[in-house]
């Protein structure tokens, strides 16, 4: 029996926590369709197998989604209207901070939304519950001001702020995706916080679009681009049985550009690349001069070909560059997931592969709302090596 038979069986014999509400912002709604799809499947197998399932009032469902708006005055000002009740609902809500693609006027004027905007509709909506579900869960893949995650001058802790700000609202949990430094959960110590990697979906999309992809210590390497990402560097190469290299970054400390510190140099620490593939794991993309930077350096040390994969492509400067570095060769494919809005531009070149995540979602959001752990869903080792022995690497 397969591990996800096991586990459909298994919560088929539990009761779940309330009847399950998923309430997708507009920023998301995309995804929330396709893990509605997932869920509503799921269930009308479980109820149609199960007698126990098929006995929950509300469990087997033509829709988990609960219709939401969040409608804007002519001054910009805004209200959160839900469409129907949400008593006693186990509720899910799904938003992007990210998709800038969704507008709104201003005294006639056209502003597209940023995270700021995102964030206070999302609030507008668990103001307009009341209060009257039984659970409500925050599903927010790119974590609201994550970049701004700690103090190391007179600045504010804006992450710190708006998960302290959440809970007080009556958020009991929040999940994130690779949050950009997971210590910030310590706000928060009281309530739960997950951070989820997406490290399965990753290898799986590899090893389907990449045919002679070659998965041990001789072949392939894993590299952080910097120090802050060391860490998931070092569980992929553990993972896949292969070794691991980091580059680190020389700043001018004494200039601000774009808010941050411009980069002099990335300087590697690392085995010998000759020859070999490589992977380029961080957690996001966001004008995309580092990543190519490094896989300039990469390129100086006669890597082979060069992946880049990142949890969450922002690829706030367009996709010129990435489509220079790709026609030069020194970038082979380019992965990132449909977490956060995905522009056309992004979806129609050749060289990117969308890692599609709204099952994981799915599966995430249905095993909590049976109140089950999900310990074996954020350590995904066991599913990397069955993935790795189903293409032919072990």
């Amino acid at each position: 029996m397969s591990s996800n038979a096991k586990r459909h069986d298994g919560l088929a014999q539990t009761i779940p926590f309330g009847t399950l509400g998923i309430l997708a912002l507009e920023s998301s709604r995309e995804m929330g369709k396709r893990v509605n799809d997932y869920i509503v499947g799921w269930r009308t197998d479980r109820a149609q197998k199960h007698t126990i399932a098929s006995g929950f009032a509300g469990y087997n469902r033509d829709s988990f989604l609960i219709s939401s708006i969040c409608p804007r005055f002519g001054s910009g000002e805004a209200k959160g209207i839900i469409h129907e009740s949400v008593r006693g609902d186990d509720l899910y809500l799904l938003v992007d901070v990210c998709n800038y693609s969704l507008t709104y006027k201003v005294c006639g004027h056209v502003n597209h939304m940023s995270p700021d905007d995102h964030y206070q509709d999302l609030k507008r909506i668990i103001a307009a519950v009341g209060g009257k579900a039984r659970r409500i869960t925050v599903i927010m893949p790119f974590l609201y001001e994550s970049r701004q995650h700690r103090r190391s001058a007179r600045e504010s802790l804006d992450c710190a702020l708006a998960l302290q700000e959440l809970t007080q609202m009556g958020v009991e949990s929040i999940i994130t995706f690779d949050a950009h430094d997971p210590r910030v959960q310590n706000a928060i110590p009281l309530k739960s916080f997950e951070t989820v990697q997406p490290t399965y979906q990753f290898i799986k999309a590899l090893l389907k679009e990449v045919d002679d992809l070659t998965v041990n210590a001789d072949h392939l390497m894993v590299i952080s681009p910097d120090e802050g990402a060391m860490g998931r560097a070092v569980y992929y190469a553990n993972v896949l049985g292969i070794d691991v290299g980091m580059f680190y970054k020389r700043r001018d400390y004494s200039k601000i550009v774009d808010g941050r510190n411009p980069i002099i140099a990335h300087e590697f620490l690392g085995s010998d690349l000759e020859g070999k593939d490589v992977i380029i794991i961080d957690d996001m993309i966001s004008s995309g001069e580092s990543m190519i930077d490094v896989a300039t350096e990469l390129k100086r040390r006669k890597a082979k070909r060069i992946f880049v994969a990142a949890t969450f492509g922002l690829f706030t400067n367009g996709m010129e560059k990435f489509d220079q570095a790709h026609e030069k060769g020194l970038i082979d494919k380019v992965l990132t997931t449909n977490l956060v809005y995905q522009p056309e531009e992004v979806l129609t070149r050749d060289y990117y592969i969308n890692v599609d995540m709204s099952k994981y979602v799915a599966l995430l959001i249905d095993t909590l709302n049976h109140d089950q752990s999900i310990s074996e869903l954020l350590n995904p080792a066991e599913r990397i090596h069955n993935i790795l022995e189903k293409y032919g690497q072990r």
